[in-house]
């Protein structure tokens, strides 16, 4: 089972939706992890049925039991992180500014200090409309931990496409280069950049393609907006070419991938001379991935 994974080096390329197109052409054949958990959106596009959920918890916090709190203050003398403040009869700690480093409990004298595990998000097991599967997630408001989160996405859509004997996984991957997308790229057999001709556009690329180039991991690049600058086209496309990176596809600027949006549709959908460039790209794909075609 092959996993192709599709990132930007930025947001607003229309990397979600190009993979939700992906998605749509692949169908049956694919399972579709959504690892965008920061900003989680592919569901706007699948109609997914949130058929199943599961709390995520990571991270740890301390916590003060208020009836064994003899209010001494040591918890307050030691924290470095300012989460310990003083009650009418005990102290608490601030769950946003605590970090979990448990000093405070093991200076507590009466044991008033425990930990929990908090619950950070929710991952979603759910049926989508082309017929498949999709494994995605959502990430509480101001929660960290996402690369955990995106390998828990990760590791249940291998299970379920190895379970199901599915061709590949097709992953949208969080934009930018920190912590979830290495862990989005973990594993992956392809990479498909997402970018566009601007000198932002062309700088984050690079950025994101040297994270790609230390996995070893055969890439792709779509153009997005290729019409913008054909200044900027011409350096990106020299740079592709000296980095043996696969030109995919060039997509002018157009609207309708808002407008598809708008409507609940890929833009494969909604368009047909995007769908023909992004059709052509996706058998470029399937190709270089080695995915045969579907007999059904």
């Amino acid at each position: 089972m092959k996993e192709i994974v599709i990132i930007s080096g930025k947001g607003g390329t229309g990397k979600t939706s190009i993979t939700a197109s992906f998605a749509y052409l692949g169908g049956k054949d694919l399972i579709v992890a959504d690892c965008d958990v920061d900003a989680a959106d592919m569901h706007l596009l699948m109609a997914p049925d949130f058929a199943q959920s599961q709390a995520f918890r990571s991270g740890q916090l301390s916590v003060i039991d208020p009836e064994q709190c003899i209010a001494c203050g040591r918890c307050l003398d030691v924290c470095h992180f300012d989460a310990v403040s003083q009650g009418a009869e005990s102290y608490t700690i601030d769950p946003i500014a605590c970090e979990g480093c448990g000093y405070c409990a093991r200076v507590c004298p009466v044991q008033a200090i425990g930990t929990e595990y908090p619950e950070v998000g929710n991952l979603f097991i759910s049926q989508i409309r082309t017929g498949t599967t999709m494994v995605h997630a959502r990430l509480g408001i101001g929660a960290d931990n996402s690369g955990k989160l995106v390998a828990k996405v990760k590791e249940t859509a291998k299970r379920l496409g190895d379970e199901q004997s599915k061709q590949a996984i097709i992953v949208d991957g969080s934009p930018g280069i920190g912590c979830p997308v290495v862990s989005s790229l973990s594993g992956a057999h392809y990479v498909v950049l997402v970018t566009e001709p601007t000198v932002s556009g062309f700088h984050d690329l690079k950025r994101v393609y040297e994270l790609v180039h230390t996995f070893h991991i055969r890439a792709g690049c779509i153009i997005n907006k290729a019409d913008l600058n054909d200044a900027v086209l011409k350096e990106l496309k020299a740079y592709l070419k000296k980095e043996g990176i696969d030109v995919l596809g060039e997509i002018p600027y157009d609207e309708e991938f808002t407008a598809a949006m708008t409507q609940g549709k890929t833009v494969i959908e909604y368009s047909f001379k995007i769908g023909q460039i992004l059709s052509v790209s996706w058998e470029n794909i399937k190709h270089n991935v080695g995915i045969q075609r579907s007999h059904e």
